[in-house]
């Protein structure tokens, strides 16, 4: 007997596909905060550990930020040319491994090598990720999308954390790691089971490095990607600085425990779900323009006070609050920043479109990452002033993006959605 769907099956089969790549690509997009994120309550236990200060700690941070920047550069442009499974699958294997190894490590410079590396093969799984959005969706439609994946990946920095609490009252800090490897397994194994190829043969990107140079120098030159990508990174900077510095301004100056931590950096991380699902309710009754300044404007709000309550000795009292700001603005900045930038680019470039998003945001974040640390654990101006400092750079340069046409919602781009 035929077991051919009918229409009205086949119908109902669409939220079910749509829910599996959405927990498949949250979980990929996923890679970054938990790479970053559960470690955190071990950063000053690592510090003691390898026998190194706050400032070299914080460059294992910046190591694997610079490694998810620079991996993207590669990944994107690759799930270009050779569609998205391929590179995805080999990238999400080698982030396994490569955090397996960081068990091992026996000194802060291994570790920080290691990390670098950990990073860069974790990168498929995020710029590909966009890039799958990118294929499938545009406009609002994929505003949305991005809105309900943070969703998935916004549990990611809440649990994370949490996550490392917990197992440091198990185990020392490498164990962290092994907990990471086997997560690595378990992407790998999500991918390779439930993401179909999004990017056919016939358009896919052709030229090889000569084309994706060209790209690149087309996508530099466009005011509202370039406007937009900026503004999503500069924001993504004075997130990364106070992820960076809150370990030890909340620990060894405010004397919270790793788990107290773990609870604030939780509920922080609340904050950016909630507040992208607000965003992703909105978007299409909002313009994503007027949605990404009031992201800009939470965030600017609470990095202008931060320096102030440093000054006037409020306390955790006036610090928390100041930071959830700082969060929570960013569920309106990520989605409606990436879907601004990447609007109406073709899908045999989206690859490359979603990598130079993903390079400007880790590379400003992590060159930014240190100066939370320049005075040392005792103090919390340095993270507050690069905060402010981000915050408002990245009000300015909003200014310069032209608004893009996305005032009605397109639909999807590909029949598999």
């Amino acid at each position: 007997m035929s077991q051919t769907a009918t229409p009205s099956q086949a119908r109902a089969a669409e939220p079910d596909r749509r829910l599996v790549l959405l927990l498949i690509l949250g979980a990929l997009t996923a890679v970054a905060p938990l790479s970053i994120d559960m470690y955190l309550p071990a950063l000053p236990e690592l510090a003691s550990d390898l026998s190194t200060g706050a400032m070299q700690t914080q460059l294992t941070l910046t190591a694997c930020v610079v490694g998810l920047a620079v991996g993207q550069l590669v990944a994107g442009p690759l799930s270009d040319a050779l569609g998205r499974r391929r590179p995805l699958l080999i990238g999400v294997a080698a982030y396994a491994v490569t955090s397996l190894l960081c068990v091992a490590a026996p000194n802060v410079e291994t570790f920080t090598a290691l990390r670098l590396v950990q990073g860069a093969t974790g990168a498929a799984g995020i710029v590909i990720g966009r890039a799958i959005v990118q294929d499938l969706y545009d406009g609002v439609a994929a505003a949305k999308f991005f809105s309900l994946l943070m969703l998935v990946n916004g549990l990611a920095p809440v649990l994370a954390p949490v996550l490392g609490g917990q197992l440091l009252r198990l185990m020392p800090w490498p164990g962290v790691f092994a907990v990471l490897a086997g997560m690595g397994v378990a992407l790998f194994l999500g991918a390779l089971l439930g993401l179909p190829e999004t990017l056919p043969p016939g358009r896919r990107q052709t030229g090889g490095a000569r084309a994706t140079l060209a790209t690149f120098r087309e996508l530099s030159r466009d005011r509202a990607f370039t406007g937009y990508g900026l503004a999503g990174a500069l924001t993504f900077g004075a997130l990364f600085t106070y992820i960076s510095g809150s370990p030890f301004v909340l620990q060894d100056i405010h004397h919270l425990s790793p788990q107290g931590f773990s609870l604030v950096f939780g509920v922080n991380s609340l904050g950016i779900v909630a507040v992208g699902q607000i965003s992703g309710m909105l978007a299409g009754r909002v313009r994503l323009e007027r949605l990404l300044w009031s992201g800009l404007t939470i965030i600017a709000a609470g990095g202008v006070a931060l320096p102030v309550i440093v000054l006037t000795g409020a306390g955790l009292a006036g610090l928390l609050p100041a930071l959830f700001l700082v969060s929570a603005g960013q569920g309106l900045i990520i989605p409606n920043a990436t879907a601004l930038a990447l609007a109406d680019r073709p899908p045999r470039v989206a690859g490359s479109a979603s990598a130079l998003l993903g390079l400007t945001q880790f590379a400003i974040g992590g060159a930014v990452a240190p100066l939370a640390g320049v005075g040392g654990p005792g103090t919390a101006m340095p993270m507050s002033l690069t905060i402010a400092a981000l915050s408002l750079a990245a009000a300015a340069i909003t200014l310069t993006a032209r608004p893009a046409p996305l005032h009605k919602t397109p639909t999807p781009t590909h029949q598999d959605t």
